[in-house]
């Protein structure tokens, strides 16, 4: 039974080894050179690729301000209704 099952998954693994070395082709878009004018956008959040907001800068952390009661240490008591949003 042993034999079966390791022949089974040499078989099933010799599909995953001979389907890892596939490339796929890249296809290239011309790119049209097209004067645009951009403007500069002078802002002091700095943003991701992506265009989302990077968080790794001060001015981008959102503060969550808590209604409800405090614990010692002054962070929101998760308890309570109010400070659970």
């Amino acid at each position: 039974m042993k034999k079966i099952i390791i022949a089974i998954l040499i078989f099933v693994g010799s599909f995953n080894i001979a389907n890892a070395q596939t490339k796929t082709k890249a296809v290239h878009k011309k790119t049209t050179t097209t004067a645009k004018t951009t403007t500069a956008k002078t802002t002091t959040t700095h943003l991701k690729k992506d265009g989302t907001a990077d968080k790794r800068y001060k001015e981008n952390k959102t503060k969550t301000t808590a209604v409800g009661p405090l614990k010692k240490n002054g962070t929101p008591d998760k308890r309570y209704k109010a400070n659970k949003k």
